[in-house]
């Protein structure tokens, strides 16, 4: 770990010995003002007094090697067990030594707060934003990942309707048990650590998914990859939240939130401009196909990686390893982070004045075993056993008393938040193409009775309704069919080759004496027909991409301004959260929203429908980021990851059931989707009102 390096305060060791001297162990009070911490009734040093460290100096002013981190000399320990012999640990009550515990974490979270307003806010922090910034970018990829890959997949994988809903739903079922299992991981295991395992697990699994060509292991790919960027989420909020002082982190927070939208418009931009073009891509043989498509979800999985690269280069979270008892290593993170940011502002001089930090009294149980007892898996397995035993623990706390009001309410918003956000942003695109496909049906070709013989045909036929028509002797080569039908009509001595066809279907049709050779006109396309005598030779395999949709380019436009219309939104709540509040600014939010619902009734065209849905996107996001700065305030350090997660969870639960509800409703009723919509914001953002607002508090 570079922060154990001693040459990163080697230089300043010698000037500045005296300043870390190691204070008694009780946290008495902080006074930055004049640059020394001071612990106990130590008066403060002088300056001159400094240099006692190089030169003569008497026994009694020795300083011993570890007093420089922060550790106490052998002597002071032996001084302070004559003065209190205390009662050993393993005797005493699991109650007392918990409120031992929170007494320590309540002066902790005091004296941590002083220790990040003077590592003050700079260089540092925006470097870690921007780190963080790309793995909640991956996020945003992943939920729209899909969505535009869904058109082009379903022609390359033979899907049915129902494996479409599958593969849209199966994302979010990986994220909601990612957020859970990885959130409380990283309670226990690090936020680092953590965070480099789900952006890992999401890198490696969306890069497998855009070379797998079965639909079963396609699938199973994207519910690994979403279990990953499902757990980075959490993380990613606790983490930067560790780093930031009490008057900076809701702005900051939501400042961070940009990313999730900056996501959006990174997926809609790169599909735009990617999956049209049917061209880039390769085929190995008959069975391999390389398209488009494919190449733009592996593009998408380029911010994951990005992120993955850097935060090998960013520390643990100190807050983290002070709850589990690093002392030093978190005072050397910190020490880095003060440093960083002097260096920043031009004062290097300046020097970071804490010696010793609360460290809370720790009361889990860690088992370390022995490496001669039993085998290596079933250490293995003790190991996990009881990581998860303890993960559950925490689960479990965020229902206790304390917490358990706090915990119900957050839920609820949570969850009818997914509800309607997620259920409008699926119907959104799917009210537009039904719309499009409304108008595409009212300009369809009619063709009675006509006769044709000894033509060929070689040009596209689309949008056609050919009723009791006669072709013989007729020849149809390297030719597309779309949307097209022949009814009731008679095909005698023809000649298909290489046909291409898409929505085309052959009714009651009587064909005589044709061949097929080399065309995709399987046998399900022709219903309640009389087949005699014809030939099918070499016919096409597997499904095929066969013609570009005009209308996808707009499904990519609507996902694009909805991603944008966020932005005035995220700015609003960024300067305004810190000022109006977390709790106003999610009720104010969430009924706003519940009002653009309504509008919705008015949406009969596609150009309204777009209108209605920037809008609403752009009045919601302000509840979406002061919900992440609340559930991260809410918590103490070492059960917010795991809180963040279940809520997190719950979201993505309200976003399967919304994508399934609202979905089942387009072409039939817009009342239910709008009513359900508003009527689960109103009632959330009333609940909202209830929670206490966390704007003064320090991290617990």
């Amino acid at each position: 770990d570079g922060y154990r390096n001693t040459n990163l305060y080697q230089g300043g060791r010698e000037a500045n010995q005296d300043d870390y001297r190691y204070q008694d162990g009780n946290y008495e009070g902080y006074a930055p003002n004049d640059g020394y911490y001071r612990g106990g009734d130590e008066p403060a040093h002088e300056e001159d007094a400094q240099s006692d460290v190089t030169e003569g100096h008497d026994e009694d002013d020795e300083v011993y090697e570890g007093e420089y981190q922060g550790i106490p000399h052998p002597d002071d320990i032996k001084e302070k067990q004559k003065r209190a012999p205390a009662m050993d640990d393993d005797y005493r009550d699991r109650a007392e030594l918990m409120a031992e515990r929170m007494e320590d974490e309540e002066q902790l979270a005091h004296q941590y707060e002083n220790i990040i307003e003077e590592c003050g806010h700079g260089r540092f922090q925006w470097t870690l934003f921007f780190v963080l910034g790309l793995a909640l970018m991956a996020d945003g990829v992943e939920v729209f990942v899909v969505g535009f890959v869904l058109p082009s997949a379903e022609k390359d994988m033979c899907l049915s309707s129902s494996n479409k809903g599958m593969l849209g739903l199966i994302v979010y079922l990986g994220m909601m048990v990612g957020a859970v299992l990885l959130g409380g991981l990283a309670d226990k295991l690090g936020r680092k650590k953590c965070l480099i395992i789900s952006l890992a697990i999401n890198a490696a699994f969306a890069f497998l998914s855009s070379f797998v060509q079965g639909y079963g292991f396609f699938l199973f790919c994207r519910l690994i990859s979403g279990l990953g960027i499902g757990g980075s989420l959490p993380i990613v909020f606790a983490y930067f939240s560790e780093f930031l002082s009490r008057e900076k982190r809701g702005e900051h927070l939501s400042w961070l939130c940009m990313f999730w939208m900056i996501g959006g418009i990174f997926a809609s931009a790169m599909a735009w401009s990617i999956i049209p073009h049917y061209g880039w891509g390769f085929s190995m043989g008959t069975k391999y196909h390389f398209h488009s498509w494919r190449v733009f979800v592996l593009v998408c999985s380029l911010p994951c990686i990005a992120s993955l690269v850097a935060l090998k280069f960013m520390p643990e979270s100190p807050r983290f390893l002070l709850e589990i008892g690093k002392h030093d290593e978190a005072w050397m993170i910190l020490k880095h982070v003060h440093d960083t940011n002097m260096r920043a502002k031009g004062e290097p001089e300046r020097v970071f004045t804490v010696s010793y930090i609360k460290t809370p009294k720790q009361v889990d149980e860690f088992i370390e075993i022995q490496s001669s007892t039993g085998t290596w898996y079933q250490r293995w397995l003790v190991r996990i056993t009881t990581t998860l035993k303890q993960v559950w623990d925490n689960v479990l706390y965020c229902l206790t008393a304390q917490y358990r009001m706090n915990t119900l309410m957050l839920a609820v918003v949570w969850f009818t938040m997914a509800l309607s956000y997620y259920g409008l942003i699926v119907w959104f695109p799917d009210m537009i193409r039904y719309l499009q496909d409304e108008a595409y049906e009212s300009r369809v070709k009619i063709f009675d009775e006509e006769e044709v013989s000894h033509f060929t045909f070689n040009f596209t036929l689309e949008n056609q309704i050919h009723r009791n028509g006669e072709y013989r002797n007729d020849k149809f080569i390297g030719m597309k069919f779309k949307e097209v039908r022949f009814e009731d009509s008679l095909f005698e001595e023809c000649y298909f080759e290489d046909v291409t066809s898409s929505e085309t279907f052959f009714e009651n049709c009587t064909i005589i004496s044709t061949v097929f050779y080399n065309t995709d006109l399987y046998e399900h396309k022709f219903i309640n027909c009389r087949l005699i005598n014809n030939t099918f030779m070499k016919e096409k395999e597997g499904c095929h991409l066969d013609f570009e949709e005009d209308n996808d380019f707009l499904i990519y436009l609507v996902s694009f301004l909805g991603s944008l219309s966020v932005l005035p939104g995220n700015i609003i709540s960024a300067l305004l959260m810190d000022k109006i509040g977390r709790i106003k600014m999610i009720g104010g939010s969430m009924l706003i929203s519940a009002v653009c619902c309504f509008f919705l009734f008015f949406g009969n065209s596609e150009s309204a429908m777009i209108g209605w849905q920037c809008l609403f996107c752009g009045a919601s996001i302000a509840a979406w980021n002061a919900l992440d700065v609340i559930t991260v305030e809410l918590y103490p350090t070492d059960k917010r990851a795991t809180a963040f997660g279940i809520l997190n969870g719950l979201c993505k639960f309200g976003a399967i059931l919304g994508n399934s509800i609202f979905a089942s409703f387009v072409g039939i009723t817009k009342v239910v989707p709008i009513l359900l919509a508003s009527s689960a914001l109103v009632g959330g953002g009333l609940l909202a009102l209830r929670l206490p607002e966390t704007r003064e508090q320090v991290l617990m």
